[in-house]
């Protein structure tokens, strides 16, 4: 058995509050366990948004309740409270600012907005920035101006990449992420040598940021290097919605993202070391995360088997992954000293997991 620590995906949503039928608190960390993670940072677009003390507060109450792995939450940057969420700093894992993609109490489409979040949030706590391209070039020129870390969430072009490796070579204290379906999937189909050889079509294919071309998923993997994270940006629809004539764009991802990473491995792309690092303390270190006691994963490393939604644990039912033949499947999973997940059971119970930021 290979023996790898608790992995921590920065990046999920668990849809709670507001769109429960398809991820809560409960359903989503049982699927993190199912994926070796041990730790996760739950995004704040959700209905209402987390943008203030009180629906921080709501949130937390659910995660309480219902976590079965360890987690934060993140506050979320609105165009007028940027007071509220500086305040919230010491509990959030960080604060998101959407820049790209979004609406309603977190929208950010003037970079006037920026400005106070920027200025008031305390530099010791990470800023995360969902931007794309030249709206991530501005969220970089806001790092440079302000003098402090800004994290760049699922990058998915060349340009991006390109981006950061020069924004680092002048001292920009700049941090990113990539997703596993940003290196494995492509608008033109699967990675060569990944897949079952059908391309995503229709509402399947939604995503944000978009599946990009095959050279931009060429170029994340020539420049790993300047990757720091892998996060799966979990983002669970029902397959209902995904088929519907109207498709939110999204992935649930938290259960095919080692089997992915570790078949990459076994072909040579990949080291061992690069998905601890990567998964693991990379996470730790930029978000400044605890340690977690007697918690490990167990994975037997020579298992070959195809990936199936209808053995997952998300409430969606559905995976881009349909059928993808992988390596490495997870067998143990230990959470503080505790068999949290066995053969394909979570044991852990609803409220199990710790706040980390509590």
């Amino acid at each position: 058995m290979l023996r790898l620590p608790g992995l921590i995906d920065i990046h999920v949503h668990l849809r709670e509050p507001g769109a429960t039928h398809k991820e809560d608190w409960d359903s989503g960390t049982a699927s993190a366990l199912a994926g070796g993670v041990t730790m996760v940072l739950a995004m704040p677009n959700t209905k209402p948004p987390i943008f203030d003390a009180e629906t921080f507060a709501a949130c937390l109450q659910s995660a309480s309740a219902k976590a079965r792995c360890d987690y934060a939450q993140y506050v979320g940057a609105g165009p007028g409270n940027a007071a509220a969420a500086a305040a919230l700093a010491p509990q959030a894992a960080a604060l998101k600012m959407y820049l790209d993609m979004t609406f309603g109490q977190l929208r950010l489409d003037d970079m006037a907005l920026w400005m106070p979040h920027f200025a008031q949030y305390p530099a010791e706590y990470p800023i995360v920035a969902h931007s794309e391209s030249r709206s991530m070039a501005a969220a970089i020129l806001f790092a440079a101006l302000y003098d402090r870390p800004v994290h760049i969430a699922h990058i998915s072009l060349r340009e991006e990449v390109l981006l950061i490796k020069a924004a680092r070579q002048r001292g920009i204290p700049v941090t990113c992420e990539v997703c596993p379906h940003h290196l494995f999937l492509s608008q033109d189909g699967a990675l060569a040598g990944y897949g079952n050889g059908e391309p995503l079509t229709g509402g399947r294919q939604e995503v944000r940021p978009r599946l990009a071309t095959i050279t931009d998923v060429q170029a994340l993997w020539e420049n790993l290097d300047m990757i720091d994270c892998f996060a799966t940006d979990h983002a669970p629809h029902t397959l209902a919605e995904k088929d519907s004539s109207n498709p939110p764009p999204g992935f649930p991802g938290l259960e095919t993202a080692l089997p992915l990473l570790l078949t990459a491995v076994h072909d040579g792309r990949l080291t061992l070391d690069q998905v601890v690092e990567k998964y693991h303390t990379n996470p730790r270190r930029i978000f400044h995360l605890p340690e977690q006691p007697e918690t490990w994963v167990e994975v037997d490393e020579t298992a070959r088997y195809e990936l199936r939604a209808g053995e997952m644990h998300s409430r969606c039912g559905w995976t881009p992954f349909e059928g993808w033949p992988v390596r490495g499947r997870i067998r143990k999973v230990v959470l503080r000293g505790k068999d949290a997940f066995a053969d394909g059971i979570v044991t852990a119970p609803p409220g199990y997991g710790k706040n980390v930021r509590g």
